[in-house]
């Protein structure tokens, strides 16, 4: 734990160790556009490569009866997995999970008041899920005064976090709020010393612009951000989160290194209505990072510069256009829990 911080509790970085990965099987059709079979074949692509033939870290897997745990259990084969019965609305427990915080003398557990991301989404189970996965791992939770959901922040380990204004500033979620109402939460809840505050996630991003899909912390002061093609459909908003974050500081005080990966450009669902798609939505597992590729011709560049960042992981691409669909990508649907 750094030094700034020795009495507070502390939000790790997701390249530190895990002793678990939470995941929810695909289990509402209605929330797959049709493809919920595409959805479950890039889970368990996924699933396969967080435990990484035993390598990797535990994969607990929330169900929603024993008909769905005979489904996923039939889907991971040889896998290892622990199942539990849960319910949930859907498989986004990045947002609906717990955060697991390091604290003095243990492990804790803190979680946004879930609000349905700002009310568009309010889904039978979600609000309750934090709470249930806190009472398996027995770690205690408390819940922030603030509205907002896990993918709305990215921590550094060591006291900088990202977030943006379209989000956890929203009216739907914090009305009223100001930057420094904000910061005071995610200081004491996170340990966050120093809050990067970007403006603006993707178009048609159905979370109001979760920071987990524009730009990621790869290592302590280094950040990850898409670079935008001409004819990016998120070309100004993505141009804009480069000079931010080229003029940002961390927590020490230091200018933040920035390390660029292409952008997907426009990726459309069936309709031809434009998604959401992000190659920084990718899972940091023990021993793997899982990345989200969509069938497009930046997709072997991507692969490629985010291993640049990870010489002591494997890169595992995995086809997320049936994720997308549902509106997003693998960190996402992933919540880890931090070796204690």
């Amino acid at each position: 734990m750094p030094a700034t911080m020795p009495h507070r509790l502390r939000r790790p970085a997701e390249w530190e160790p895990h002793t678990a990965c939470f995941v929810a099987w695909p289990s509402h059709a209605e929330e797959w556009s049709g493809d919920l079979s595409g959805a479950r074949l890039a889970w368990t692509a996924l699933a396969r490569a967080i435990t990484d033939g035993g390598r990797g870290e535990g994969l607990h897997v929330l169900v929603l009866d024993a008909n769905g745990e005979s489904q996923a259990r039939a889907a991971l084969g040889e896998v290892s997995a622990t199942f539990h019965h849960i319910p949930f609305g859907d498989i986004w427990l990045r947002d609906t999970g717990p955060i697991f915080v390091h604290a003095p003398g243990g492990q804790a557990a803190v979680q946004f008041r879930h609000t349905g991301w700002g009310g568009k989404y309010v889904l039978a189970g979600d609000d309750q899920v934090a709470a249930a996965v806190c009472r398996l791992t027995e770690v205690p939770l408390s819940q922030l005064a603030v509205a907002g959901e896990g993918g709305a922040i990215d921590t550094d380990g060591d006291g900088t976090a990202l977030t943006t204004r379209s989000c956890l500033l929203s009216a739907a979620r914090n009305p009223g709020a100001s930057t420094a109402d904000i910061e005071a939460v995610l200081a004491e809840a996170l340990g966050i010393d120093r809050v990067v505050w970007l403006n603006d996630g993707l178009a048609r991003d159905h979370t109001d612009g979760h920071v987990d899909t524009i730009a990621r912390f790869v290592a302590p002061g280094v950040i990850a951000c898409m670079e935008p093609a001409a004819d990016d459909p998120n070309r100004e908003v993505l141009a804009e989160i480069l000079a931010t974050l080229k003029e940002a500081r961390d927590a020490r005080g230091q200018r933040l290194e920035i390390a660029t990966v292409p952008s997907p450009g426009a990726v459309t669902d069936a309709a031809g209505e434009l998604l959401p798609a992000s190659y920084v939505n990718f899972y940091i597992a023990n021993t793997t990072v899982c990345v989200p590729t969509y069938g497009v011709s930046a997709d072997d560049r991507a692969i490629d510069a985010i291993a640049r960042f990870f010489p002591d992981r494997r890169i595992v691409a995995i086809d997320a256009r049936a994720i997308l669909a549902g509106g997003g990508a693998f960190h996402c649907i992933t919540q880890e829990q931090p070796s204690p």
